[in-house]
C-alpha cells in the first residue's frame, strides 16, 4: 500500500509539472515571442482558461502527501520553510500580475505586470528544479528525523549542504530550460503568425539547452546519489522511464522540424513525464534521502501513515481524482484550438 501511494504522489506531481509547466513556460517565453501588447494578450489567452486549474494538481499532491506520508510532510515543510515561503510569494505575484494586466490600462502598469509575470514564472521554474535537486541529492537529515538547510553554504554537496549548491542550481537551470521549451511549444501550438514563428524558434534553441543540461545533470546525479544507479541495477525495468524521456526529446526535434506543433508539444510532455518518473524510480524506496547517513533517510515505509488510513484514503482519492480528471478533459476540449488577441477575457 505504501508503494502504491508513492506511485500516486509521484504521478500527481508529474501531471502538475506537465500541465502547470506549460503555463509557467509561457510566462518565461512571452516577453521573447510576443513583441507588442496584442501578441502578449494572445499568449496569455492561450493559458487563461486553464492556468489556475492546473495548480489544483499541486494542491492535490500536497494534500495526498499530508495523509499518505505525514512524517515526510512534517519533515520537509519544516526543513524547507524558507524556500516554501519564497515559492508561495512567487505564486501569488505571478497570479496577481496575470489577472491585473487585463484591468490596468496605464503605460506603466501593464508592462510592469508582464515583467512580474515573466520573472516570477522563471524563478518558480528554477525553485521547483532546485527543490527536486535537493530531494535527489539528499538533505542533512539526522537521527531525530529533522534537518535545517541554509540557503547556501559552500556550494558543494556533502553532509552539510545548502539549499543551493552547484548541483541543485544545475537542476534548476535544467528545469528553466525544459519549461521554457515546453511553454514555447504550447504557444506555437495555440497561436498563429509572427508569435508562432518566434515560439518555434525559441523551442528549437531551448531544445539544445535541454539536451545538454539533461546529460550533465544525469551524469552528476549518478555520481552524487549512489541510490539511483543501485536502484537501476536492482530494477532495470525502470529504464522504460529513461526511454520515455529520450523518446520525448527526440519527438520534440522531429515534429518541430516538420512544423507539427501538437506532436512536438506532446513529445515535451513525454520528456517531462519520463524525467520525473525516472527520478522517482531511482530514489525508491526513499522519499527523502539523508546526506549524512542513508540509514537516517525517510522511506515509503517509515514515513507512511497506518495501513487502515491508507486504505480508507484510497477509497476517497479514486472518485475525487476521477471527477478532477473529467473536469480537466472537459475544459481542455472546450477551449481547444487557436487563440486570438480579440474577444473577452485577459
Amino acid at each position: 500500500m505504501e508503494t502504491l501511494w508513492f506511485c500516486l504522489v509521484a504521478l500527481m506531481l508529474a501531471v502538475y509539472v506537465v500541465l502547470d509547466g506549460f503555463d509557467l513556460g509561457a510566462g518565461i517565453a512571452h516577453l521573447i515571442v510576443a513583441r507588442c501588447d496584442q501578441e502578449r494578450r494572445a499568449v496569455v489567452r492561450s493559458i487563461g482558461p486553464v492556468w489556475d486549474g492546473n495548480e489544483v494538481w499541486l494542491l492535490a499532491a500536497a494534500g495526498t502527501l499530508f495523509f499518505a506520508f505525514p512524517a515526510l510532510y512534517a519533515t520537509a515543510f519544516s526543513g524547507f520553510y524558507l524556500p516554501l515561503m519564497m515559492v508561495l510569494w512567487l505564486l501569488m505575484l505571478r497570479a496577481i500580475a496575470l489577472e491585473f494586466r487585463a484591468h490596468l490600462q496605464g503605460v506603466i502598469w501593464r508592462p510592469l505586470c508582464d515583467g512580474v509575470f515573466a520573472v516570477a514564472s522563471a524563478l518558480l521554474a528554477i525553485f521547483f528544479g532546485a527543490a527536486l535537486g535537493n530531494v535527489v541529492r539528499g538533505v542533512p537529515l539526522g537521527r531525530d528525523g529533522r534537518f535545517f538547510e541554509a540557503l547556501w553554504t559552500n556550494w558543494q554537496p556533502g553532509p552539510d549542504p545548502g539549499i543551493l549548491d552547484w548541483f541543485t542550481v544545475s537542476v534548476g537551470l535544467a528545469a528553466l530550460a525544459a519549461l521554457a521549451m515546453h511553454g514555447a511549444l504550447w504557444i506555437a501550438y495555440r497561436t498563429e503568425g509572427p508569435t508562432q514563428r518566434r515560439a518555434r524558434a525559441l523551442a528549437r534553441r531551448s531544445w539544445w539547452a535541454v539536451l545538454t543540461l539533461t546529460v550533465l545533470v544525469t551524469l552528476a546525479t549518478f555520481q552524487i546519489q549512489p541510490q539511483v544507479p543501485h536502484r537501476l541495477a536492482q530494477a532495470p525495468w525502470g529504464a522504460i522511464f529513461i526511454a520515455l524521456a529520450l523518446g520525448g526529446l527526440v519527438a520534440v526535434s522531429r515534429f518541430g522540424r516538420r512544423g507539427d506543433d501538437r506532436g512536438a508539444f506532446l513529445g515535451s510532455c513525454a520528456y517531462l513525464l519520463g524525467m520525473l518518473t525516472s527520478a522517482a524510480h531511482g530514489l525508491y524506496p526513499y522519499v527523502l534521502p539523508s546526506a549524512i547517513d542513508p540509514a537516517f533517510g525517510l522511506t515509503v515505509h517509515s514515513a507512511a501513515a497506518p495501513q487502515h488510513g491508507l486504505r480508507i484514503g484510497l477509497m476517497w482519492w479514486i472518485p475525487g481524482m476521477a471527477l478532477a480528471t473529467l473536469y480537466f478533459v472537459y475544459v481542455y476540449r472546450r477551449f481547444a484550438g487557436k487563440v486570438s488577441d480579440t474577444g473577452e477575457g485577459y
